[in-house]
């Protein structure tokens, strides 16, 4: 992919999270004179003008036409890049083209998707054929699951050094987070649910941890919805709305590396509350919550929160590995920024760049596992996301 006219290519550029891509790569490495060549495309010219203006981005950086409906534009766009980030889904919806073009020309791919039941159908379509082309195919490139599938793989590597075996069990607990959830977040919800009203084995890739590892089911895993009180942490724990996704592609990271975690791993993802009956109800409350998260009027795809509630958020998350002698580790991921918009477009450019020099063999895959600690570095560089081990 040498003579390739562009190292990226951002699809979507002028949606709500596209734009926020496009703004990061022109903030943090400016014109593709001096940095990496980066271009913006979409389904119409007029509109992709008009955001580089808004966002004041030189009349330098290139602009691409391309439509979700159409293979041939897809095609092409994906033969001028490196490397495609898109913000277009649902990608049940949206994204078998695009996908498709991308493993046919040998071009690296990475999205926000949080829909497991279509990435599983992307994996049976398109894994081995990609590892042929060479095309790495990226999904969950954003908050589902980069702070969650690296933040395990840090603590394994930390857990191997320190006790000599990685931890058999692992506990992910969002401490506190301050957001919204993005209007794709929600349509993608509401196109997997209507979806799997129309074929039940949907249901199965849902509520199966290792609906993204065909060929390998590991131990039984811990539920993670029912909420519980842990004397550990002194807090009531709670179900966690992106928990179906996280896990299912920390499972798959440590299948495709070959199981460093091993292959009796166990893992589940809470969120947590505090202490007291206060605690327990809020815990309570929450299960509630999750039968209509979104509310009366759910975010529509293109909708986002303001410049200072984005820069206002930010997530705490802590993972305790644990070993059958009684041994436990705590390793924190952190990151500045509202985690549905700021942190997940700062993640995906990021993403992106790191594609650019991983030797990572090509298939479908997960950050995890095609990047690992070079994305970790990229992200405390230029991202303000922290992964530190916690004495």
């Amino acid at each position: 992919m040498a003579d390739r006219e562009f190292d990226i290519i951002v699809y979507g550029a002028t949606g709500y999270t596209g734009r926020l891509v496009a703004e990061h790569f022109l903030r943090e490495y400016g014109s593709t004179v001096d940095g990496p060549k980066w271009a913006m495309a979409g389904r119409s010219l007029s509109k992709l003008e008009a955001v580089r203006d808004e966002i004041g981005a030189p009349e330098t950086i290139p602009l691409v036409v391309a439509d979700a409906d159409d293979r041939t534009s897809l095609e092409a766009m994906c033969k001028r890049a490196k490397v495609i980030l898109t913000t277009v889904g649902p990608y049940q919806l949206y994204g078998d083209g695009l996908v498709a073009a991308c493993v046919a020309t040998g071009t690296d791919y990475a999205d926000l998707c949080g829909e497991p039941a279509w990435m599983r159908e992307q994996i049976d379509l398109h894994h081995a054929v990609a590892g042929k082309s060479g095309s790495r195919i990226t999904f969950s490139s954003g908050f589902d699951s980069i702070p969650f599938d690296l933040g395990v793989l840090m603590l394994q590597k930390e857990g191997i050094a320190r006790h000599g075996s990685p931890a058999p069990r692992v506990r992910g607990r969002v401490r506190s987070m301050q957001g919204t959830f993005s209007g794709g977040t929600a349509a993608s919800l509401t196109a997997t649910m209507k979806a799997a009203a129309r074929n039940s084995g949907i249901i199965k890739v849902l509520n199966n941890p290792f609906g993204l590892t065909p060929g390998f089911d590991g131990p039984d895993q811990p539920g993670g919805m029912i909420p519980h009180y842990e004397d550990d942490l002194g807090k009531w724990a709670a179900p966690f709305i992106m928990a179906t996704i996280n896990t299912k592609n920390i499972h798959r990271t440590n299948f495709l590396l070959g199981h460093p975690y091993g292959k009796d791993f166990r893992y589940d993802e809470m969120m947590l509350t505090s202490p007291g009956e206060a605690g327990k109800a809020a815990a309570n409350a929450v299960v509630d919550m999750l039968k209509n998260p979104f509310g009366a009027k759910p975010p529509k795809p293109g909708e986002g929160p303001s410049k200072d509630e984005r820069e206002n958020g930010h997530y705490d998350v802590v993972f305790i590995g644990e070993w059958p002698d009684g041994q436990r580790l705590h390793y924190g991921v952190k990151g500045r920024y509202d985690p549905g918009y700021g942190s997940t477009s700062r993640m995906l450019a990021e993403t992106g760049i790191a594609l650019l020099t991983s030797d990572a063999k090509g298939g479908v895959g997960t950050p995890g596992a095609f990047l690992g600690e070079a994305l970790v570095e990229r992200l405390r560089e230029h991202a303000a996301l922290t992964f530190a081990v916690e004495e």
